[in-house]
C-alpha cells in the first residue's frame, strides 16, 4: 500500500493556485492596464466634475464639491439596490471611527458590527459586480463568434480570382467589414470600417452587412449604386451621427478589369505584374453618412482598372496602416506599398502573410489600438 504525501499534495495545490492568481502579471501588461484605469478615471473626473484634471480651471471649485460630485457618478453607475447597500456600507464605515472619536462607543450597542458590515457589503457587492462583469463577458464572446461567422473565409476561389483576408478586432468585437459576394454576373468584394469601435460599431457593422447582401441580391448594382444606396439608409436617421468608410470593387465573370468606388476609404494597393509596379487607386467619395445622396452622387467616382493575370490588389482599413510600435511609430501607408511592389505577384494568401509577418514584427508586442483588417484579390495566372 502507497502512502501519499500530503504535505507535498498540499505544496503542489498552493503553487498551482499561485501560478493562476498571478497569471498574467507581466509588468508590461500591468503598466497597460494602469494607464488604462488611470484614463478611465480621468474621464470620470471630467465628467464628474465638469474640468480638465490636466487643465484645471482658473476658478477651482471647493473640495467637499467635489467629493460629493464624484462620489454621486460613481454611485449612479450602480442599480438603486446596490446603490443603497454601497451607502449604508460607507455610513457603517465613518458611523464606526465617529463613534470612536467621540467616545459614544458604549452608548451604541451595535458599535461592533458596523464595521464587519461595511466589509462585508463591499465585498458582496465587489462580488455580485464580477460576476456581472463576466456575464457580460460571456454575451460579448457570444456576439463575437456571430461576429467571425459573419466574415468571409480565410481563402475563397471564383473562377480566375484567388482571395485571403485577415481580420484583427482591437476589441471582443470591432467595426471593421469585409466581404465577398457572388453573384452570376461576377464577383463583388467590399471593405468598410465603421466609426469607432467596440460593441456599438459592431452592431452598426452586421446591420451594413444585411444591406450590402440586400441591395446586391436586388438589383446587382455598379460600386457606385451601392455606395448611393447605402448612403440612403446610412442618413435616413437624422439623429445618426455615425459614418462609414468604405471601397467596393466588381469583377465580372470572365473578363480582365474590374470596376471601383472609394468612400472616403483608404485607397487600396494594385500591384500591376505586366508593368512590376504598384499604384494606389485614389478616386473622389465622401464617406457614407456624411453628405446627402444627392451631393454624393455629385462627386462619386466610379472608374475601370485592368486587372490582367498576375494582378493583385490589396484592401485594407486605417488600422492596419496606422498601428504603432513601441516608438510611436506608424506602420504607413508607404512600408505597406513596399511589400506589395516586392511580393504583388505572389498569390493572395502568401501577400497577406507577408503583411501580417510584417505588421507583426513592426509592432512588436505593442497590441493595435483599432481594428485591423485586411483581403487581397490576385488574378491566376494562365497556365499555358
Amino acid at each position: 500500500m502507497g502512502l501519499k504525501n500530503e504535505a507535498q499534495s498540499a505544496f503542489q495545490n498552493t503553487k498551482s493556485f499561485y501560478k493562476e492568481y498571478v497569471s498574467g502579471m507581466t509588468r508590461q501588461r500591468m503598466g497597460k492596464e494602469f494607464y488604462k484605469d488611470t484614463d478611465r478615471l480621468k474621464q470620470l473626473y471630467t465628467e464628474a466634475i465638469g474640468e480638465d484634471i490636466d487643465k484645471p480651471d482658473d476658478e477651482n471649485i471647493p473640495g467637499h464639491l467635489k467629493i460629493m460630485r464624484l462620489f454621486s457618478a460613481l454611485t449612479q453607475r450602480l442599480n438603486p439596490t446596490r446603490r443603497l447597500v454601497f451607502g449604508l456600507s460607507v455610513v457603517s464605515f465613518l458611523s464606526h471611527y465617529l463613534f470612536g472619536f467621540l467616545q459614544l462607543t458604549g452608548l451604541v450597542f451595535f458599535y461592533n458590527l458596523l464595521l464587519p458590515f461595511a466589509f462585508v457589503s463591499m465585498l458582496m457587492l465587489l462580488l455580485v459586480e464580477l460576476l456581472e462583469k463576466s456575464d457580460v463577458k460571456r454575451e460579448i464572446d457570444l456576439a463575437r463568434e456571430i461576429q467571425l461567422s459573419l466574415l468571409p473565409n480565410t481563402e475563397h476561389y471564383r473562377k480566375n480570382l484567388e482571395i485571403a483576408s485577415f481580420a484583427n478586432t482591437a476589441k471582443e468585437v470591432g467595426g471593421d467589414y469585409v466581404d465577398i459576394i457572388e453573384t452570376d454576373e461576377g464577383t463583388y468584394i467590399v471593405i468598410a470600417d465603421v466609426s469607432g469601435k467596440g460593441l456599438s460599431a459592431a452592431l452598426y457593422m452586421v446591420r451594413m452587412q444585411a444591406l450590402v447582401h440586400l441591395i446586391i441580391e436586388k438589383s446587382n448594382p455598379s460600386p457606385k449604386e451601392l455606395f448611393l444606396e447605402l448612403n440612403n439608409y446610412v442618413k435616413s436617421d437624422i439623429k445618426d451621427k455615425t459614418f462609414v468608410t468604405a471601397c467596393a470593387a466588381f469583377f465580372p465573370n470572365g473578363e480582365d478589369h474590374f470596376i471601383f468606388a472609394r468612400a472616403g476609404h483608404n485607397a487600396p494597393i494594385l500591384f500591376s505584374n505586366e508593368r512590376d509596379a504598384t499604384f494606389d487607386l485614389r478616386s473622389d467619395g465622401f464617406a457614407l453618412g456624411m453628405t446627402t445622396s444627392t451631393n454624393m452622387e455629385n462627386h462619386l467616382q466610379e472608374k475601370k482598372f485592368h486587372f490582367k493575370s498576375g494582378d493583385s490588389i490589396l484592401f485594407y482599413t486605417d488600422g492596419l496602416t496606422e498601428s504603432r510600435n513601441e516608438w510611436g511609430e506608424e506602420y504607413s501607408e508607404e512600408r505597406l506599398d513596399g511589400i506589395m511592389s516586392v511580393y504583388g505577384s505572389l498569390h493572395s494568401k502568401s501577400i497577406i502573410h507577408k503583411v501580417q509577418s510584417s505588421l507583426e514584427n513592426f509592432i512588436g508586442n505593442e497590441e493595435p489600438v483599432d481594428d485591423v483588417t485586411f483581403t487581397c484579390v490576385h488574378h491566376i495566372t494562365k497556365k499555358k
